[in-house]
C-alpha cells in the first residue's frame, strides 16, 4: 500500500514549511514506535566505495530537509545509503521571512528562498550525539547571513573544526542563491583562498584526530561550461575530496508563468533535471572521472537517478523528489542503480 500517495493530497492542502515540520514529528514518531516500515520501501543492499567510505548504496538524502539533525533516525530508516544534514551555520539564525517554500505542483517542483535557517551547530551537534544512526552522514556548512563575504572563511572553519568528528564527509555550502553574494564564493579566487584554507584545517585536524573526513563542495546548476570547468580544474588541484552538483537553480525554465513560479528563490524538482545531470555530466569531462561527483537535483525516478550515473556521477541525493513521489523513491531509485550494475 503506498501510505504516502494516500496522505499527500492532505499535507498538500496545508503551506509546505507547516507540511515539512509535520512530516519530520511522523518520521520521528514512526520510527520508535517500530513502524517506519509503513512509509519506507525496504533498504536496498548494493555497496560501493567513494571518497574512501563504503557506501551502503548509492542513495543519499540531500542537505536541507533536516536542517537540525532533528530527524536522523527517522529519515535512516527509509532506507537511504547515506544522509546529509544542514545547512548549519556557527551561529544559530532564523532566515528569511516566511512565507519562504513554494510548491509549484504542475512542475513538480519546489521554490524555496528560506535562508539557512538553523539553530546552529551546536544543536545540531547534540541531535547527531542523541542519535542511533552509525551510517555515513554528510554535514553541510554554510555562513552567517550577517558575516562579510571577506570573513566566510571564518564561519566555514569554525563549523568544520565543530563536526569533524562527527561526520563521514562534510559537505562546503558555496551555492545557495538564497544567502547575499554567496555565490560570489564559486569564483575562482574567493574559492581557491576558501578551500586552501578548509584544507589545510582538514589537515591538522586529521592528524589530531586520527580519522581523515572527506570534504565535499557543492556547486550552483546556473555556471557556465567555462566556469565548471575551472572549478572542477581547481577543486583536483587543491584535493577536494568530492563535488555534489547541483544546488537549487536562479533559473525558471520549466515554471515560468505558474502558480508561485516567478517566487524569488532556488528552484528544484523535475524542471532541474536536465540542467544538473548537464553539470554532471561536464565535471566528469573536464576531471576525467577522477573527482567523485554526488549528483542531486531532479531526480523523480529511477530513470533520471540512471541518467546521472551515466553522465558521470558516483552517487546521487534526493530532495525534491521525495515530497513528489514520497519515501518509496528511495528504494525504486537505490534498486535502478543496483541492476544497472549488474547488467
Amino acid at each position: 500500500m503506498d501510505v504516502y500517495g494516500l496522505l499527500r493530497p492532505a499535507l498538500f492542502r496545508l503551506q509546505p514549511e507547516t507540511a515539512h515540520e509535520l512530516t519530520l514529528r511522523c518520521l520521528r514518531w514512526l520510527e520508535r514506535s517500530g513502524m517506519a516500515g509503513l512509509v519506507a520501501g525496504g533498504r536496498v543492499d548494493d555497496p560501493v566505495d567513494v571518497m574512501g567510505l563504503r557506501f551502503p548504496n548509492r542513495v543519499g538524502l540531500a542537505a536541507g530537509l533536516d536542517k537540525n539533525g532533528e530527524c536522523i533516525d527517522g529519515l535512516a530508516a527509509l532506507g537511504f545509503g547515506f544522509l546529509e544534514i544542514g545547512t548549519v551555520t556557527p551561529r544559530p539564525q532564523p532566515g528569511n521571512p516566511q512565507p519562504r517554500l513554494f510548491r509549484v505542483v504542475e512542475a513538480e517542483a519546489i521554490v524555496n528562498r528560506m535562508g539557512f535557517n538553523n539553530h546552529g551547530v551546536e544543536h545540531l551537534l547534540r541531535q547527531v550525539q542523541a542519535s542511533r544512526y552509525r551510517g555515513i552522514l554528510g554535514i553541510n556548512l554554510g555562513k552567517n547571513f550577517d558575516t562579510p563575504l571577506e570573513r566566510a572563511a571564518d564561519d566555514y572553519l569554525a563549523g568544520l573544526r565543530q563536526v569533524y568528528v562527527h561526520a563521514g564527509y562534510v559537505t562546503v555550502n558555496i551555492s545557495s542563491p538564497n544567502t547575499k553574494d554567496l555565490r560570489r564564493l564559486q569564483g575562482e579566487n574567493e574559492l581557491r583562498a576558501l578551500l586552501g584554507a578548509l584544507k589545510a584545517e582538514q589537515g591538522a585536524l586529521a592528524r589530531t584526530v586520527g580519522r581523515y573526513v572527506p570534504l565535499v563542495v557543492k556547486i550552483a546548476p546556473d555556471l557556465s561550461e567555462g566556469e565548471v570547468e575551472a572549478i572542477g580544474g581547481l577543486l583536483r588541484e587543491l584535493g577536494i575530496d568530492g563535488v555534489i552538483a547541483t544546488n537549487t537553480t536562479v533559473g525558471r525554465e520549466g515554471v515560468a508563468g505558474l502558480r508561485h513560479g516567478d517566487e524569488t528563490g532556488g528552484l528544484s524538482g523535475a524542471p532541474l533535471t536536465a540542467k544538473s545531470t548537464a553539470v554532471v555530466r561536464r565535471l566528469a569531462a573536464c576531471t576525467g572521472g577522477r573527482l567523485p561527483i554526488i549528483a542531486a537535483g531532479g531526480i523523480m525516478n529511477g530513470r533520471h537517478a540512471l541518467e546521472k550515473l551515466e553522465a558521470g556521477a558516483a552517487l546521487v541525493q534526493l530532495y525534491s523528489g521525495l515530497i513528489y513521489r514520497g519515501p518509496a523513491l528511495v528504494a525504486e531509485v537505490a534498486e535502478a542503480l543496483r541492476q544497472a550494475r549488474r547488467t
